[in-house]
């Protein structure tokens, strides 16, 4: 039988989802997790890669097991997270069907980018401070509308890396002002934005390159229409750096 976990991790514990040779990663403790707990070696398959220190908000994994799990599901659910460190929680396990496959069945996946514009010591671990003196939003959301559609990315994904194609299909892509609940709850204000994307797959380092080839557009570097060139004709070299991924989450995987 197959079973999807639905879990979210603080990236920052980690070296990534995948599993590496000497570095501590989500897919290894989730696979040691597991197998602890149920007595013999479990593996489990990940919705996809997230690099060092990247998090993830209902990320999805699965895992097979020939026969009922020994445990009921809620009961399975409670040891599993009393397992797991405090950087990781499963919020639930279901069967699903064996040809289900967690990351080739996926048919969307989105991600979310946060920045600040001021110093906040309390949003430092998870969104980046963009202390530039003047961003142009508007701008940016007009250089986003390049992104809408299936294009080449190549121009914003890690090189070296083994991927057959660097095609991709963006299905949303904008930037929005948000609220933090702390300056909601002590009735401050302040400059805070989000930039979502989602797709059907992305490519290694895709958003953080991305936002920060954005955030050359938003300083007045470039004009909108560059980002639709780089994606024509550009290589790695010609788009923005990547910008820290500790501000970036995978919060959506739909089947």
């Amino acid at each position: 039988m197959r079973y999807f976990l639905s879990l979210s991790y603080d990236g920052s514990a980690f070296c990534g989802w995948q599993i590496q040779p000497s570095a501590p990663s989500v897919q290894q403790c989730l696979e040691s997790t597991l197998s602890r707990l149920l007595g013999r070696p479990v593996a489990v398959t990940g919705a996809g890669r997230t690099d060092t220190a990247v998090n993830a908000a209902n990320y999805v994994a699965h895992f097979d097991w020939d026969g009922i799990l020994p445990f009921e599901v809620s009961d399975f659910t409670y040891k599993l997270n009393a397992m797991l460190p405090r950087e990781v929680v499963v919020h639930s396990v279901s069967e699903v069907a064996d040809d289900l496959h967690a990351r080739f069945s996926a048919k969307r996946r989105e991600y979310t980018y946060f920045i600040h514009r001021q110093k906040d010591p309390f949003l430092r671990a998870y969104s980046w401070q963009c202390g530039y003196p003047h961003l142009d939003f508007e701008a940016m959301n007009r250089a986003c509308q390049y992104l809408l559609g299936t294009h080449d990315f190549s121009c914003f994904e890690k090189t070296g890396t083994d991927n057959k194609t660097s095609i991709c299909t963006v299905f949303d892509a904008f930037w929005k002002p948000y609220t933090p609940s702390h300056i909601q709850i002590m009735g401050g204000n302040g400059d805070y934005w989000y930039f979502r994307i989602a797709a059907d797959r992305f490519l290694r380092n895709m958003v953080r390159a991305t936002v920060g080839t954005l955030i050359e557009v938003g300083r007045g570097k470039h004009d909108p229409e560059w980002v639709a060139e780089l994606i024509k004709n550009g290589s790695r070299g010609d788009a923005g750096e990547s910008v820290p991924g500790n501000a970036l989450f995978l919060n959506k995987v739909e089947y």
